[in-house]
């Protein structure tokens, strides 16, 4: 029996309660995504403290969301035959 919960096993909240299972590994800093943690998953499995660390262009790149040059279109004559 624990000596602060006072239960066998140790309540959730209990400090000496054993941390939940790993489900996954954060991709960007190899730590544990535990059950009911938030997570990213898109091309990977990225924490949501890493991506509350990121940048806009870190978070675009993992996104593999890629920015366009823009091009002047040249107008099409063609159309007053």
């Amino acid at each position: 029996m624990c000596d602060i919960c006072l239960s066998s096993p140790c309540l959730p909240r209990c400090p000496n309660a054993p941390e939940p299972r790993a489900v996954y590994n954060c991709e960007e800093c190899g730590e544990a995504i535990r059950e009911d943690d938030e997570y990213l998953d898109e091309n990977v499995k990225v924490c949501r403290g890493c991506i509350e660390n990121m940048s806009a262009l870190e978070l675009l790149d993992i996104l593999e969301i890629s920015f366009r040059t823009a091009e002047a279109e040249e107008p099409d004559y063609d159309d007053y035959d």
